[in-house]
C-alpha cells in the first residue's frame, strides 16, 4: 500500500522517501507537565493556581521524577521520530530543599541523565505560578519590590539551567517565560505594571548564555485575571523586536477566538529568524485541550512547511488533561503534531504558490483541495513501520496493559 502512495505521490511531484527522511529529523518538544497534572516535584508541591487548572482525577498521575520518566520513555516507544522533552523549574530531580530563586544547575541532571539515555534534547521553563510569592496574581509586575527580586532571581536562574542543558546535550535549549500577570477587575493604571515587567525582563535577559533561545509568552486572559493581562501579546511582541535575541512564543490557545496563529508565522518570519511555538487546543478559552487532527493544527503545520521554516519554528506541546489516561494524551497529541506537519510535506505548496502568483484562484482551490484525496495514512504508516512502531490502533492495548500493570498500583 505504500508502494501505491508513493506513486500516487510521485505524480504530482512529491517524492515520499524524501519527505519521510525529513519528518523523522523534525524535533516536537513534549510538555513533561502532561504526565502528573502541573504539580511539579518540589517539596510540599501546591496545587495549581495562577489562572490555570487542570480538571480530571484519572487514576495513575507520576508522583516522582522516576515514576514521570518511566511514562515518558513508555509513551515516547509510540511516537515516530525526533523528540525533545520540555520541563518547568517545579519538575525538580536534585534532593537538596531548595526554594525557586535558589535553583541550581545540577538540580535538574537526572533530567540530563535522561535525555541522554533517550536521545532527548531540553528546554526549559520557568515556574511562575503555584507559589505563595505570587501575591494577588502578580510576579514581575508586583508593585513589591522583594516579589519583584524573588522571580527576577528565579528567571535569571532557569536560564542558566537552560545553559547547561545545552551545553551537557549539545545544540540549544529554549528558556520560555511565562507569567501569569493581570487583573480580575479594569485596572486604574495599565502602564506602570508593564513598565515593572520591562525593567525586570531587561535584567533577566541581560546575562548572554551560550545555547539558549529565550522567548516570551502572552496570553489573552486566565482565570481571577478576566480583565487585564500585564504580558499581553502587543506588549511582548514590541518587546521581542526590540530586544535582540528574544523571540515572543506564539501558543495558539493564547490569543483571541478569531485570531490564526498560522497567519502569525508568515508575518512573524518577516523580522525573526526563529519561532517558538507551543500548539494546544482551546475549547471556548484556554484550556489546553490535548491536539487533535484538526483545522487549526493542519493550518499552523502549513504555514511552517510552507515558509520552508521547519529550521525556524521550533515546536512544541502544551496541553494537560487529568480526564484522561496521561500517556494516551501524550501519545495522541504529539502524533496529531506530527501527523500535520507529515500532510503538510506532502502537499504541492509550490504548485498552489504559483497559482496565486498567476491569480489562478479557481485552480488554486480545485488543487488545493483534492491534496486531500491522497492517501497521506500509508505514508504515516510506513513512517510508524520504519521507526519499528506497528501502525494501528495495537499501541492502545499497550497502555491499557501498562495502566493495568502500573499506573493502577500507585496510590
Amino acid at each position: 500500500m505504500y508502494s501505491e502512495a508513493r506513486e500516487a505521490y510521485a505524480a504530482i511531484g512529491i517524492d515520499t522517501e524524501k519527505v519521510l527522511a525529513t519528518i523523522a529529523e523534525v524535533p516536537v518538544s513534549i510538555n513533561c507537565w502532561q504526565g502528573d497534572d502541573v504539580v511539579g516535584f518540589e517539596k510540599g508541591a501546591r496545587a495549581l493556581s495562577g489562572g490555570i487548572q487542570t480538571t480530571g482525577n484519572y487514576p495513575g498521575r507520576a508522583r516522582n521524577a522516576q515514576e514521570l520518566m518511566a511514562d515518558f520513555a513508555f509513551a515516547s516507544s509510540m511516537i515516530p521520530g525526533a523528540k525533545r522533552l520540555n520541563l518547568h523549574a517545579s519538575y525538580i530531580t536534585g534532593a537538596r530543599d531548595v526554594d525557586r530563586d535558589a535553583i541550581e544547575p545540577e538540580d535538574y541532571d537526572g533530567w540530563v541523565d535522561f535525555a541522554r539515555e533517550h536521545g532527548l534534547g531540553l528546554d526549559f521553563n520557568p515556574t511562575c505560578f503555584s507559589h505563595p510569592m505570587v501575591v494577588n496574581n502578580l510576579t514581575l509586575s508586583s508593585p513589591h519590590e522583594e516579589v519583584r527580586r524573588f522571580w527576577t532571581e528565579h528567571c535569571i536562574r532557569s536560564r542558566r539551567v537552560a545553559a547547561h542543558f545545552a551545553r551537557e546535550l549539545g545544540g540549544w535549549s529554549t528558556c520560555n517565560l511565562w507569567i501569569p500577570d493581570g487583573f480580575k477587575d479594569t485596572p486604574a493604571d495599565c502602564l506602570t505594571p508593564r513598565l515593572r515587567l520591562k525593567e525586570c525582563l531587561d535584567r533577566i535577559f541581560s546575562e548572554k548564555l551560550d545555547g539558549v533561545i529565550d522567548s516570551v509568552e502572552s496570553k489573552v486572559f486566565g482565570i481571577g485575571v478576566e480583565s487585564f493581562t500585564v504580558g499581553s501579546g502587543e506588549f511582548y511582541l514590541g518587546y521581542a523586536a526590540s530586544h535582540k535575541g528574544v523571540y515572543q512564543l506564539l501558543d495558539n490557545g493564547h490569543y483571541h477566538p478569531t485570531e490564526s496563529v498560522a497567519d502569525k508565522i508568515p508575518a512573524l518570519l518577516t523580522v525573526f529568524d526563529r519561532i517558538p511555538l507551543h500548539v494546544t487546543r482551546a475549547v471556548r478559552w484556554d484550556s489546553d485541550h490535548v491536539v487533535r487532527l484538526d483545522d487549526e493544527i493542519r493550518a499552523i503545520a502549513r504555514q511552517i512547511v510552507r515558509c520552508d521554516a521547519l529550521d525556524k519554528v521550533l515546536i512544541g506541546l502544551d496541553f494537560f488533561d487529568a480526564s484522561i489516561n496521561r500517556i494516551v494524551a501524550w501519545v495522541v497529541g504529539t502524533n496529531n503534531m506530527k501527523k500535520a506537519l507529515l500532510m503538510a510535506m506532502l502537499e504541492d505548496g509550490a504548485k498552489m504558490a504559483a497559482d496565486q502568483e498567476k491569480e489562478d484562484f479557481t485552480h488554486l482551490f480545485a488543487y488545493g483541495e483534492s491534496m486531500n484525496e491522497l492517501p497521506w495514512q500509508e505514508v504515516w504508516n510506513e513512517f510508524l513501520r520504519r521507526e519499528g512502531i506497528e501502525p494501528g490502533f495495537a499501541w492502545y492495548d499497550a497502555v491499557k496493559k501498562y495502566e493495568e500493570d502500573v499506573l493502577l498500583k500507585r496510590s
